[in-house]
């Protein structure tokens, strides 16, 4: 007989976070001074460490591990994917203060082009994406890099600009030459980049 599953526990979220009109899941922790403006969310079983800021538009996964002070600017996370702090996730590819004839920009004078994380990606510590970079599956972005074109599938990037350096496995470890890695996984290449091997 199968044990019966416990109900969801509701989110925390901290007495200094500010959640705007979008959704917390589920088991969810929102730490002191987070931040989601405007229509921002959040999964399931997710933590968004201290000061952390989520803006407008910004949809995050479930069981995602957002790091202090981490930005992310309408950016597009999927599930199991790790922010590390300061990181920061770029929308606007030509941001300006004000408009040509001087009057000042508000929300609607901004061109949004999220940054898209896919799921189990990792972004390193003050890494920053520039708008409308794709961050492949299981990906790792080193700390400190600046990423200004799309990364993919279980790739490791490092620099500025960043460059693909190595391949990772879906473990955080770096792969050999022969695609193996000491947890066990075995990877080969598939239609779009590399998949694990059967």
């Amino acid at each position: 007989m199968l044990a019966p599953m416990d109900a969801p526990s509701p989110p925390f979220v901290h007495p200094t976070a500010e959640v705007g009109a979008g959704t917390v899941g589920a088991g969810t922790r929102l730490w002191h001074a987070v931040q989601l403006l405007g229509d921002a969310s959040v999964g399931a079983g997710c933590t968004v460490g201290k000061g952390a800021f989520l803006g407008a538009g910004t949809r995050v996964g479930d069981r995602v591990k957002i790091g202090n002070g981490a930005n992310l600017f309408g950016a597009r996370v999927e599930d199991e994917a790790f922010l590390a702090p300061l990181s920061c996730l770029l929308e606007d590819p030509s941001p300006r203060a004000v408009h040509p004839d001087g009057t000042s920009k508000d929300t609607d004078g901004f061109e949004r082009r999220p940054v898209v994380v896919r799921r189990g990606a990792t972004i390193g510590a003050a890494a920053v994406v520039l708008p409308g970079v794709v961050v492949g599956q299981w990906a790792m972005v080193a700390a400190g890099s600046v990423v200004h074109r799309d990364v993919g599938p279980y790739t490791l990037v490092a620099g500025n600009p960043a460059r693909a350096v190595g391949l990772v496995c879906r473990c955080g470890r770096r792969l050999g030459d022969d695609r193996r890695c000491p947890c066990g996984l075995a990877y080969q290449d598939g239609d779009d980049g590399l998949v694990p091997a059967p």
